[in-house]
């Protein structure tokens, strides 16, 4: 079996990788259902006190979504889609452990959304952040209420419908990189936060993280039932695989 998570445990501390650096870290389903299962391990090992997410390579956390895989979706697989993000990002929101994103190049798209539902974000200079979706032809929807509740209406407008992506020195300046270093010391700083936070009470960190949960559990499942709506047209129109075969194929020329 392919393995496009990759766990590495340092003491009480887990560090997990997102593995397919030939494509910037991209999701395809395999990575997605790897990523929860290794979720769900970890926050059923009582020796695991915190967790750190990466992207293996220097050049991305993660480019979000494979094109390759959603260019063949229609309207039924579109909205079925749905269901995999709901169990990944269910289990990230279900954490009772504290999860540092160690932002190790560019974090677009899906990967944004899931860089933000990390509690803290460590990054460097270089690093790229944005819900860049709409230029793929992508209808966003969870993006959109992730980045709302963090960054506030009028930002979250402005990074849906223009696509751009934010450098560090932004994303720093509002709120979403907790701290920039160097690049060769983002792993380890966010191990030393990682220590530090696995350091808490246990009892006092589950509770509070589940508060955090539940204030938003209602409109979580709201958007959701939006999402499945909503990309069902979306891939229904064709619009949606006719923008990635235009993309994808952009790609490949500036390559070639």
């Amino acid at each position: 079996m392919d393995h496009f998570i990759l766990i590495d445990r340092q003491d009480d501390i887990a560090i997990v990788t997102l593995n397919r650096p030939e494509i910037l870290n991209a999701w395809h389903a395999p990575m997605r259902s790897q990523l929860v299962d290794a979720i769900l391990e970890l926050e059923n090992d009582k020796a695991v006190r915190a967790i750190i997410l990466t992207g293996a390579g220097d050049r991305a956390f993660c480019a979000g979504q494979d094109l390759n895989e959603a260019k063949s979706f229609d309207g039924d697989t579109g909205s079925a889609w749905i269901a995999e993000w709901e169990r990944l990002y269910g289990a990230i929101r279900s954490l009772t452990k504290p999860l540092i994103a160690a932002l190790n190049g560019v974090a677009a798209g899906s990967a944004f959304q899931v860089a933000l539902l990390c509690d803290f974000r460590i990054g460097h200079a270089g690093v790229r952040m944005g819900q860049p979706e709409i230029n793929s032809g992508i209808a966003s929807v969870t993006g959109p209420w992730i980045m709302r509740g963090i960054l506030g209406l009028a930002r979250t407008t402005d990074l849906t419908l223009t696509g751009r992506l934010m450098d560090a020195a932004e994303c720093h300046a509002i709120g979403i990189i907790n701290k920039i270093v160097a690049p060769e010391d983002v792993l380890q700083t966010s191990l030393s936060l990682a220590r530090e936070l696995g350091a808490k009470p246990p009892v006092a960190m589950r509770l509070d993280k589940q508060w955090l949960r539940e204030m938003t559990e209602v409109e979580f499942r709201a958007c959701l039932d939006a999402a499945v709506r909503i990309h069902r047209e979306a891939y229904a129109s064709g619009e949606t695989a006719q923008m990635m075969d235009k993309f994808l194929a952009e790609r490949a020329s500036r390559k070639a």
